[in-house]
């Protein structure tokens, strides 16, 4: 479909950047949904790439040799595997790669050119595993029985590990437990992690229905925050205001009978949620997996629905004023055929990456026309 609405007097201008799963292209549009740039990778997103100051995109890739451990009852491996970050240019040519066949679902580019990474680490010790599965149910148990480790690593641009973190040492099996309808083929299930300005580090746990702030130096957890909240959430990042906006995605939310999905902003020195997003009626807002929410410099917010294929731009009044559909389709694991997208950013016109930059987008006229994206809807 493409773009469906553009309210060019609230929403924000600027280029997105997303993938589909399962494709090989990396796509840059402009605020009116057509193609101003096209980068074609040697994977297929494991998850999603980003664009970095100096114009290149760091692009989480998912390699034939990366591994989804842990088996569940049902033979599944664990979801969110990739195996390769690779640094490609404005041309596409390679900078920078960094293999690890247990890396999975994100990364951080820090300011020193090191980079944050998720991992697992493998089954973790046993006296541990007996705790977590003391607090589950067993159609929920590994049918090894095993639980296995997720951390951080903290990797040189030579591809040295020079910091790492692991579940296990710091968190609680009394406190973090598994969701009542989560796998437990691993602990946390984490899928996003950041630096925060003061060097401590961000996370989000999916199984645990938590995200973290671990003090940088100790490892210790300094706030969590999510248990009876939030329901399999996603893509936790830090704003300006020291708040944290946050993906719940819904899947076996408590207390209800429906999966709906929201945006909330919470405040970490209170706990307390000072902002939301939820579709009207609720059921008109849905992702159950992966997904996430970015807030703009002009105070709306972008929103990956990623099981829809679905971004969209909402203000502070919870209005919509941007909203494009993904119209390209690959084969991705579960779906099938879809045009899912783990997540996209968006970039402001003057983003020291796309300076000097060509982004016209007749020079892809023929991805535009083939998929309908210069028929162009705006809504005033």
């Amino acid at each position: 479909m493409g773009l469906t609405k553009n309210d060019e007097s609230k929403a924000y201008s600027g280029y997105t950047l997303f993938s589909t799963e399962g494709d090989f292209y990396a796509y840059l549009i402009d605020i009116e949904g057509r193609v101003v740039q096209r980068w074609e990778m040697p994977y297929t997103p494991g998850q999603y790439g980003e664009l970095l100051p100096n114009g290149n995109i760091l692009f989480l890739g998912r390699t034939d040799t990366a591994l989804a451990p842990g088996e569940d009852v049902a033979g599944r491996g664990i979801g969110g595997y990739s195996g390769i970050l690779i640094e490609i240019d404005w041309s596409g040519n390679l900078v920078w790669q960094y293999k690890e066949n247990y890396m999975h679902h994100s990364f951080y580019r820090k300011k020193n050119g090191n980079t944050l990474i998720l991992r697992w680490f493998g089954p973790m010790p046993s006296e541990i595993a007996r705790k977590i599965h003391k607090n589950i149910s067993t159609d929920q148990c590994n049918k090894n029985h095993e639980v296995w480790s997720t951390g951080i690593q903290e990797i040189s641009s030579a591809g040295n590990v020079v910091w790492e973190w692991r579940d296990y040492d710091h968190l609680d099996p009394e406190i973090d437990r598994i969701g009542p309808k989560d796998a437990c083929n691993d602990w946390m299930h984490a899928n996003k992690v950041e630096e925060l300005a003061n060097g401590n580090i961000l996370m989000c746990a999916r199984n645990l229905n938590s995200i973290y702030i671990i003090n940088r130096k100790s490892g210790h957890v300094e706030w969590r925050w999510g248990s009876g909240e939030l329901a399999n959430p996603h893509d936790a990042t830090s704003l300006d205001n020291g708040n944290i906006l946050i993906f719940d995605n819904g899947m076996y939310r408590a207390g209800s009978e429906i999966c709906y999905s929201r945006v909330v902003e919470v405040n970490p020195k209170t706990s307390k949620v000072e902002w939301e997003y939820l579709g009207d009626p609720l059921t008109a807002f849905y992702s159950s997996i992966q997904s996430g929410c970015q807030r703009l410099l002009n105070g709306n917010t972008l929103v990956t629905e990623s099981t829809q294929g679905r971004l969209f731009e909402v203000t502070r009044e919870k209005e919509i004023v941007w909203e494009f559909i993904n119209p390209f389709y690959a084969y991705y694991l579960n779906p099938g055929w879809s045009n899912m997208i783990f997540k996209a950013f968006r970039y402001e016109p003057g983003f020291e990456g796309l300076r000097d930059r060509e982004l016209e987008a007749d020079q892809f006229k023929w991805i535009n026309r083939a998929k309908g994206l210069d028929k162009i809807t705006s809504v005033h």
